[in-house]
């Protein structure tokens, strides 16, 4: 159902799963990668302590998948960028069938920070959810504290046609069990295209 390899000008975006990911090198990213401490900071995870916890942050990108729930993928930077090849980080989106909606999500090794690939990735994966899996609502949403993402969210949204919806109350849990607000962002198919053609 879901694209196996989506590729944009200078992304490829290809299934997270075990078999297809070296766990040594997922385990050092998402355990002690330099950053990794901002990375997480705003985030509903804290660094990976195991491999068994890699482990299974890929398990579940598989299995998800093959439950029609989310697709989620490694980023990679293609040929010609600085990095091609490496992780770069992972994103995708959930889905929610009834409600017609995609909610994205995303997280990026802080050496690729800065390169416009959120907003890259992000229009990839709108253009799946509305072209291929016909969907009414892709949705986005972030910490409120988070900056970053903020600036990278708000800059793709208006340029796909959406808007920001609000701040919404303890809806975050994260690792720790503490809750968070979050600031949630919509695109509609209709604005999308209204945008983008």
């Amino acid at each position: 159902m879901f694209p196996e390899t989506i590729e944009t000008e200078r992304l490829r975006l290809t299934p997270r799963r075990p078999e297809t990911v070296d766990l040594d090198a997922c385990y050092r990213i998402c355990s002690s990668d330099p950053g990794i401490d901002e990375v997480t900071e705003y985030v509903t995870w804290d660094p990976h302590e195991t491999k068994k916890e890699t482990l299974e942050f890929l398990e579940r990108g598989r299995d998800r998948r093959a439950d029609n729930e989310a697709a989620s993928y490694v980023i990679r930077p293609r040929e010609g960028e600085e990095g091609a090849g490496e992780i770069a980080g992972f994103g995708g989106f959930s889905v929610n069938w009834e409600r017609r909606t995609a909610e994205l999500g995303t997280w990026l090794r802080k050496r690729f920070w800065g390169r416009g690939y959120s907003g890259e990735r992000a229009a990839a994966l709108v253009r799946v959810a509305f072209e291929e899996l016909d969907l009414a609502v892709v949705a986005v949403s972030h910490h409120p504290d988070n900056d970053n993402s903020r600036r990278a969210i708000e800059k793709y949204v208006d340029r796909l046609g959406g808007r920001r919806e609000g701040r919404l109350r303890n809806t975050l849990t994260f690792f720790d069990g503490s809750v968070h607000d979050e600031v949630r962002y919509t695109i509609s198919q209709s604005e999308w295209r209204e945008a983008t053609d």
